[in-house]
């Protein structure tokens, strides 16, 4: 039986959901499934790992140093001799994957929107040329390396790990964490919320983005999400950015409000479940990738939309 080693990001003692998506990936590839957990909580995390048939803690890892963690679960999977090595697409798993896949002298598959085991290899599809084509490939290498991107797989129904056991972190590592600080605000990550409102240039101004805050809001779990523009014009934060230099998002639901539809922007949301795009101008691209487009004002759209959600989350 093959083993699979799972790096799970944790919170606080919760595994965040991109990482229980990342254990139903590996779960479905079958095998041996260990989740590799660290920091503050990560025992109680461990124990929510769902798909996980085993879970190792890594102790005394704080404060977290991607060098040190990647060298210790490059040891782990030689230890266990595992074939496989995943994590979430997330900003640690994007920085974490390239420097495991390193150490195990193996090729990384990034941004996986499908996993599949096929004899004693493994197949991974991902997105291609800003998302204009579809790649499947497979691995040489001793141990196949991916990462999941989020909101395209689903979390295990199945208890969590059964069997937890630690191991001592490494010290290794060329740089040196010296302080954390923590974000300010509890808003969900536009990677992996179920609902992202993006805002563009046709916001006109940054203080017109509460409006989207409100729209969030009402839906309950929503982001809000920005474009490049925007973010470059120094109205939103870099972490809200959504596109090729940005964050590639998937959420069931995405609206897309003042945004034109850049080559840049699409490549980061085009396999969203549902588009929704409001702009004035009918003649903008994003519309021709929406499944519904409305051709008006946002500053009467969105406060109408948010009125529209409220009443139907009253009505339960």
């Amino acid at each position: 039986m093959s083993t699979i080693l799972v790096f799970v990001e944790q919170n606080s003692g919760s595994c965040r959901r991109a990482a229980l998506e990342c254990l139903g990936a590996a779960a479905a590839l079958g095998g041996d499934v260990v989740a590799v957990l660290t920091g503050p909580g990560a025992t109680d995390a461990a124990a929510q790992a769902q798909g996980a048939g085993r879970a190792i803690v890594l102790s005394g890892a704080e404060p977290y140093s991607p060098d040190a963690t990647a060298s210790c679960l490059a040891a782990i999977a030689g230890d266990l001799g595992a074939q496989v090595f995943l994590c979430a697409a997330t900003a640690t798993g994007n920085d974490l994957a390239p420097r495991v896949a390193a150490h195990l002298d193996s090729v990384l598959f990034s941004d996986c929107t499908d996993l599949a085991a096929e004899g004693d290899s493994y197949q991974a599809t991902r997105p291609w040329l800003a998302g204009k084509a579809i790649a499947h490939c497979t691995s040489s290498g001793p141990v196949f390396c991916a990462t999941t991107r989020v909101n395209c797989f689903s979390p295990c129904e199945t208890a969590g790990a059964s069997e937890i056991s630690e191991r001592a972190a490494s010290t290794d590592g060329k740089a040196r964490v010296t302080s954390l600080a923590p974000k300010e605000g509890t808003a969900l990550d536009v990677s992996e919320a179920p609902v992202v409102i993006s805002g563009g240039r046709g916001m006109k101004d940054p203080e017109s983005f509460a409006i989207l805050e409100e729209l969030a809001k009402a839906f309950g779990e929503a982001a809000v999400g920005a474009s490049r523009a925007v973010v470059d014009a120094g109205w939103r934060p870099h972490g809200d950015q959504v596109g090729q230099t940005g964050k590639v998002v998937s959420p069931e639901l995405y609206i897309a409000v003042g945004i034109s539809g850049a080559i840049q922007h699409v490549a980061g949301m085009k396999t969203s479940g549902t588009i929704v795009a409001i702009n004035k101008d009918a003649d903008a691209p994003i519309f021709k990738l929406a499944d519904f487009g409305i051709v008006g004002d946002a500053f009467e759209v969105i406060p109408a939309l948010t009125a529209a959600v409220s009443a139907l989350k009253a009505q339960g």
